[in-house]
């Protein structure tokens, strides 16, 4: 079996844009690992000629393909992160292949928020692919999907390793800086976290309202916790009433303690400016934000209860702002006594995400024989 896995080019592209863009390398990797796949290449449905400078396709043994070049050249094709040409699939599936939509975002915000917030969109035939595969996060949308797209939907495994962020390590070293939790124990006192919120404020699946409203929480409760709050990807909404009035209410900023910022990758960031993270996600709760964070060792303030499981982070429930104010405190005072523990539970949630985990390769074998149920030729080993 030969698959070909869709990338979106663009010009400046950058592998810390959004998760879509790890996700295929790490989908490459897992797939390759499966025995009868003799091949996994890219097919480029973007406008420049290579994919993000921080990825070496050499590594990875792949190949950047146009739409053209693939068209005998794979047998199953996974629409990720890049839309391809429908006439193009739909000429693919007359002549045998198999098509896969890929689902990583959330299934119902990308439905509905378009059309109520009036966002320029595009929206391709629902009759485009074999099978839609989707995160355990949005196992709840498979009867949304199936009705959708007219045909089965399976979960897939959320995947993730170190590569891209042990990298950024190694870059941000070599100027100097190191990326990793530093203790805040100085001379028997607790310095301040300075705390980095980095959700995108682009949907209603990750804003930073919540982050921001714990950050004040934990400030009022006890002032010496916080040093600084950051706010990222806030500059297109910096004009934005709602926002202002929202800051402006904040004991953090009436005392100069919260900065707003624009985009900027984990690793770059954290070092020069802050060592603690707080999260806010509605019906999202796998981010590769999260993993990266604890990768680093740094104290995770977050609601996911997928990390919970784990035990991993500073868990705080749905939209109690109140309870992550706690949290925030409790990791400024104990996160050194904790860091043990949270190795700990980090290796088991890395362990359980490892794109060659036996596990992980065992479900893509699943999914590609339950695809391909018609052509046993594609099955062998």
């Amino acid at each position: 079996m030969r698959v070909g896995i869709s990338v979106n080019t663009h010009a400046n592209q950058n592998i810390w844009e959004n998760g879509m863009n790890q996700n295929v390398f790490f989908l490459v990797q897992a797939l390759q690992a499966v025995s009868f796949v003799k091949s996994v290449d890219l097919i480029n449905a973007g406008d420049q000629s290579s994919v993000a400078k921080q990825v070496d396709l050499g590594l990875f043994d792949v190949r950047l393909l146009t739409e053209q070049e693939a068209d005998d050249a794979i047998d199953v094709i996974i629409e990720l992160a890049g839309a391809l040409n429908p006439q193009w699939l739909a000429l693919q599936r007359a002549r045998g292949k198999k098509v896969v939509f890929y689902c990583v975002g959330q299934p119902y915000v990308g439905l509905v928020e378009y059309n109520i917030f009036d966002k320029p969109t595009s929206f391709s035939p629902v009759d485009r692919c074999d099978q839609v595969w989707v995160l355990p996060k949005d196992e709840l949308y498979l009867p949304m999907l199936r009705t959708l797209y007219r045909c089965p939907v399976y979960i897939t495994p959320y995947l993730w390793e170190p590569r891209f962020i042990a990298k950024r390590k190694q870059e941000v070293g070599d100027e100097g800086f190191y990326y990793g939790w530093q203790s805040n124990l100085l001379n028997g006192q607790r310095l301040p976290l300075n705390i980095a919120i980095f959700e995108p404020n682009v949907s209603v699946v990750k804003t930073s309202s919540i982050p921001m409203l714990a950050c004040d929480e934990a400030f009022r409760r006890q002032p010496l916790s916080i040093g600084m709050m950051h706010v990222l990807n806030t500059l297109h909404m910096k004009d934005h009433l709602t926002l202002l009035y929202l800051a402006n209410s904040l004991n953090l900023v009436k005392q100069q303690k919260a900065c707003f910022h624009a985009r900027h990758d984990i690793a770059g960031f954290m070092v020069q400016n802050a060592n603690a993270v707080v999260s806010h996600q509605w019906c999202n709760e796998q981010n590769y934000l999260y993993l990266d964070t604890l990768y680093g060792n740094y104290p995770l303030i977050h609601n996911s209860p997928w990390l919970k499981k784990f035990g991993a982070g500073y868990y705080y429930a749905d939209f109690d702002a109140p309870e992550a104010g706690k949290q925030i405190i409790m990791a400024w005072q104990h996160h050194d006594d904790n860091v043990d523990s949270q190795r700990h539970a980090m290796e088991h949630l890395f362990a359980a995400v490892d794109p060659v985990a036996g596990v992980n390769i065992r479900a893509h074998r699943q999914l590609l024989a339950n695809l391909c149920a018609s052509q046993p030729e594609l099955l062998r080993d």
